[in-house]
């Protein structure tokens, strides 16, 4: 095969990518990952209410617990939306256009519910009784596992966002990267709440400006999808 044969990657457009273009979108596409991943996890929800709720009412080491749960469970979503998310842009490709499409707005749906909600309390005193935490770290990270697993907003935004954010074709470093780093969001995310809520002070700044943080993430979260789904696109 003669030297000029070799062909170099091509863009979802057709137009052809040098290995440094490839690389810098990776890493483009890596950052808007990991932001979004982000937004999501801090956005209140299940999880959320559960890790709270056990570093508030038991002990920190079984809110840690749990959060590790969270990463673990997390990690399963990355892993199935990876896999699902590729093999769609393998077989046609115009669904990558469709599901960046799909993505921005459900982003965008879910940051105008994270404003419209920033008002409402967290409801800690009346928790579902399939969140009791019993004593051992162990039960609470079982717990934390399931009740991230069982969460269908945790699904949809994994979807989502990988959707919307993942090269048509990731390479290898770029994948191990991605599944490194989802469950340091989670476990980390939550560690971080486990850690802050288990103690007074911290926990009654949170609840003070509750309001501020939501509305910032809910603005942040549409402003993301409106231009994801905006860039989906014909061009």
């Amino acid at each position: 095969m003669r030297w000029n044969d070799v062909r170099e990657p091509l863009t979802p457009a057709g137009e052809s990518l040098s290995p440094e273009g490839n690389y810098v979108q990776e890493i483009t596409s890596l950052a808007g990952l990991v932001a979004a991943l982000v937004i999501g996890a801090v956005s209140p929800g299940p999880s959320f209410v559960l890790v709270a709720q056990t570093s508030i009412s038991r002990s920190r080491r079984q809110g840690l617990a749990a959060a590790l749960g969270m990463g673990l469970g997390g990690l399963a979503f990355a892993v199935a939306a990876l896999a699902g998310v590729q093999a769609a842009l393998t077989a046609v490709p115009s669904v990558y256009a469709a599901l960046k499409g799909l993505g921005g707005l459900y982003l965008a749906w879910l940051g105008i519910r994270i404003w419209r909600s920033a008002r409402a309390p967290l409801a800690f005193d009346a928790p579902d009784r399939s969140h009791t935490i019993e004593s051992g770290t162990g039960r609470a990270f079982a717990l934390g596992l399931s009740t991230q697993l069982s969460n269908p907003k945790t699904a949809i935004v994994y979807a989502s966002v990988f959707a919307a954010f993942l090269p048509a074709d990731p390479s290898i470093a770029f994948r191990l990267a991605l599944l490194a780093a989802v469950p340091v969001i989670e476990s980390g995310w939550y560690g971080i709440v486990a850690l802050s809520l288990s103690s007074t002070g911290p926990r009654k700044a949170f609840l003070r400006f509750k309001t501020v943080l939501d509305r910032l993430a809910g603005g942040v979260m549409i402003g993301l999808g409106l231009r994801l789904a905006w860039s989906a696109g014909p061009t």
